[in-house]
């Protein structure tokens, strides 16, 4: 499954607007930051699959945010510049730095649409991940996390989670749980075996009161992700 949030970050409100017009208009989720500090910030929470900024930001740049994705988070989520104008060498040391593309200023935004399009069809795999509520989970790289913060799960738990989340706000059965995790010798392992996994995700998961309860349990039917 494919993500389609997107973070702008740019600090000219005019800017800002026109690119979400047209992206939104393109099917993308958009969130916004008007500086480097709010980019990271918005980062962290929403965890989006696209990332455009600015290269000059009040409080942090462009470089500094896309340096601190790279080496600090290390996420390979793709990520463009823009800018007014770069020489050559700066344009080589945004790309080393992680930059996939650069756009110079000024730009039409139907040629923003297509260098994400563009580059998404190149980094498709970096962008499979579902997320409900700030809770995320990136089969192909299996990790989970809320809110930015990693969640350690074992193999049977993050099974479990990925199955829970294909099927968002639908009932699933203990029997197809059991088929799911153990889909050779569902029949050798017993129902409470899913009452275990899911205690355990509610343990690493639903940590406080400030976090939405996504684990459901439908008494005599089974389990529910819920995604409200």
């Amino acid at each position: 499954m494919l993500d389609t949030h997107i973070l702008i970050v740019e600090d000219d409100a005019k800017i800002r607007k026109l690119l979400r017009l047209y992206l939104e208009k393109d099917g993308y989720q958009i969130i916004e930051a008007e500086d480097g500090e709010a980019g990271m910030e918005a980062f962290q929470t929403f965890d989006p699959c696209f990332v455009i900024t600015d290269l000059m930001l009040p409080k942090r740049s462009g470089q500094e945010l896309c340096k601190w994705i790279r080496t600090e988070l290390k996420s390979d989520v793709p990520l463009i510049m823009l800018t007014a104008k770069v020489t050559e060498q700066e344009r080589i040391e945004g790309l080393r730095m992680g930059a996939d593309d650069y756009i110079i200023k000024p730009f039409s935004p139907e040629e923003v649409v297509t260098r994400v399009n563009t580059v998404l069809r190149r980094t498709a795999n970096r962008c499979s991940k579902i997320s409900f509520n700030g809770l995320t989970i990136k089969p192909s790289r299996g990790e989970v996390k809320y809110k930015g913060t990693n969640i350690s799960l074992t193999q049977h738990e993050f099974k479990l989670l990925y199955f829970l989340m294909r099927n968002p706000n639908q009932i699933l059965s203990r029997e197809q749980i059991l088929g799911e995790l153990y889909p050779n010798e569902e029949k050798s392992v017993i129902d409470r075996t899913v009452d275990v996994h899911m205690g355990k995700l509610r343990e690493k998961i639903e940590t406080s009161d400030e976090i939405p309860r996504f684990f459901e349990t439908v008494r005599g039917m089974g389990y529910r992700f819920a995604a409200y």
